[in-house]
């Protein structure tokens, strides 16, 4: 973004550093309301825009910059919620948040970029695993903004009620109602773990293609959901049950090409699979993990999902 002068004089913005400054939170908050970090981008971006908009006076007027641009930023994604629940029903096959890869792997901001500007990077913890991320995606638009900028984010339910044009007691019920959603799909919070040793057996069995060992280490009722996006072959509905999945997962063994490699490496700040053919990434694999057993796996396929992976 390019930087604003003084008006008649040429210099510098005196209010640029505070302004910008607030882009790695705006990005943070943007990529947990919405599930992918282009959009997320896109609602940074346009909240930037509406700020340049203003007057040198109008800017002056805002004795908060960094709550107008929290406000502003939260409503563009409210607005972008109501018509992604709109695209998704026409989307092809099952919709998973866009992963995002640990520090070592990140390649840029799009699709083809060679760095990252580091106030794009999101803070890996655990409201942006991918199974955190899916409970969000079950929430109304305004529950999702209630719950993250309250629970996550700690806004008081008023400065929560003047972002979603409602009242702070009905703020205070859609938090309450997205809440009973996330401990409903995790219903021991400590039961939750990102134990590395269990995905790293899961990787070692599933080239071995043993399917005992796969079976142990699943759980009975696991599921396993992939996101092709009509761009990349994949199964379109959900695998349910550990003994399912075993035997589909030793038959990707069996089909998968020579040039796979299978990768451990970081999802969402969670130990997860890569699988990479001649250097490129092609499926990313995150992994809820509960006690012991691997209760869900999220394949990522659509290429438009994954380009912020490494490519070599």
């Amino acid at each position: 973004m390019t930087t604003r002068s003084d008006p008649g004089h040429g210099h510098p913005d005196p209010g640029l550093d505070a302004v910008m400054s607030e882009r790695r939170h705006l990005v943070n908050l943007a990529y947990r309301l919405l599930g992918s970090l282009t959009e997320a981008e896109d609602a940074v971006q346009e909240t930037y825009t509406r700020w340049y908009a203003m007057s040198r006076q109008q800017q002056e007027a805002i004795k908060s910059p960094g709550a107008w641009l929290t406000t502003v930023a939260s409503r563009v994604c409210l607005t972008v919620l109501g018509s992604a629940r709109v695209r998704r029903e026409t989307y092809v096959g099952e919709w998973i948040p866009e992963p995002l890869p640990g520090g070592a792997e990140w390649i840029g901001g799009r699709q083809g970029s060679a760095s990252v500007d580091p106030a794009d990077r999101v803070t890996l913890d655990e409201s942006v695993s991918l199974a955190f991320l899916v409970v969000l995606e079950s929430m109304t638009p305004a529950e999702r903004v209630a719950f993250v900028l309250h629970d996550v984010f700690c806004h008081s339910f008023a400065e929560v009620a003047e972002i979603v044009g409602r009242t702070p007691g009905a703020c205070r019920q859609l938090a309450s109602s997205a809440r009973r959603r996330v401990r409903a799909a995790r219903p021991s919070a400590g039961a939750a773990s990102g134990r590395s040793d269990v995905v790293g057996a899961f990787k070692v069995a599933w080239e071995a293609k043993d399917i005992e060992a796969l079976i142990g280490l699943l759980d009975p009722d696991a599921t396993a959901t992939a996101d092709g996006g009509g761009l990349a072959t994949t199964f379109l509905h959900p695998i349910v049950g550990g003994e399912r999945i075993a035997h589909a997962w030793a038959e990707l063994a069996r089909r998968r090409p020579a040039d796979t490699v299978l990768l451990e490496r970081t999802v969402n700040g969670r130990p997860g699979l890569v699988a990479q053919q001649d250097g490129v990434t092609v499926t990313v694999f995150a992994f809820e993990v509960v006690g012991d057993r691997i209760r869900n796996i999220w394949v990522v396929r659509n290429p438009e999902k994954i380009g912020r992976w490494t490519t070599g």
